[in-house]
């Protein structure tokens, strides 16, 4: 998974069981964003 801010940088570059599954080491962009749909 590649997870980029809203100007193109790239904050994640990881796999998808990583991205998902450890929410607390990623970024507080990318914490937030998942926050949002793993909601749902």
């Amino acid at each position: 998974v590649i997870f980029m801010d809203v100007g193109g940088k790239i904050l994640e570059d990881c796999t998808r069981e990583e991205f998902f599954n450890n929410a607390e080491a990623r970024q507080p962009r990318t914490k937030d964003f998942l926050n949002k749909i793993l909601g749902h």
